[in-house]
């Protein structure tokens, strides 16, 4: 259960940091505006994970001898690029709000806009979900609670993200990328263990 709710907290870091970012960044940001992206952040973490489980079951007869392998490839993969997006959008604004068409492309008040990047920041879920139907993981509880545990602190990070600020976010996602790549790597190394 601890192993389910690091990689849902890790999966959820992406969207907590858009929330705290668009609530820092954005001063008269309407409560209703808030829920809604933190409802659809939530939703979409929910989803992709059952995607890529189904995704995953229609090939996982083919990889049965590299299973755990290819999940660590996964999470491993998703933290390293919450990693390296991170140290981009550091080197190209370590501190301050986004502007122009960066700051257009994170207005959450446009449902476009908030069904965009719901869509964005739960791309890494569908190759989590890939990964726990080739370990042989059942999707549904996991994915609950990827949307759940995402939904929430969506909901802490727009609450809170005036106090917070950006650079929170950012260490949360780095946090997340680690936390990831960390669960990746236990999985393979209880599979080489077991073979041994």
């Amino acid at each position: 259960m601890l192993e389910l709710f690091l990689v849902s907290a890790g999966l959820s870091m992406d969207a907590f940091a858009v929330s705290v970012s668009s609530a820092a960044c954005s001063p008269n940001l309407k409560k209703r505006y808030m829920f809604r992206a933190a409802f659809l952040f939530g939703f979409f973490q929910f989803f992709m994970p059952l995607v890529g489980w189904f995704l995953g079951s229609s090939f996982s007869a083919f990889i049965r001898s590299v299973d755990h392998f290819l999940a660590f490839v996964l999470l491993a993969a998703v933290g390293t690029k919450m990693l390296v997006e991170v140290y981009a959008e550091w080197n190209e604004n370590p501190a301050s709000c986004p502007t122009g068409d960066e700051l257009k492309c994170r207005d959450i008040s446009s449902k476009r806009v908030v069904l965009a990047l719901a869509v964005a920041t739960s791309i890494d879920a569908l190759a989590v979900g890939i990964s726990f139907s080739v370990i042989g993981r059942t999707a549904f509880q996991p994915a609950l609670m990827i949307g759940l545990v995402t939904f929430i602190f969506c909901l802490i990070g727009f609450l809170s993200g005036k106090k917070l600020g950006i650079l929170f976010g950012r260490g949360a996602q780095i946090i997340g990328g680690i936390v990831l790549i960390a669960i990746g790597l236990k999985i393979l190394i209880e599979h080489m263990v077991k073979a041994i």
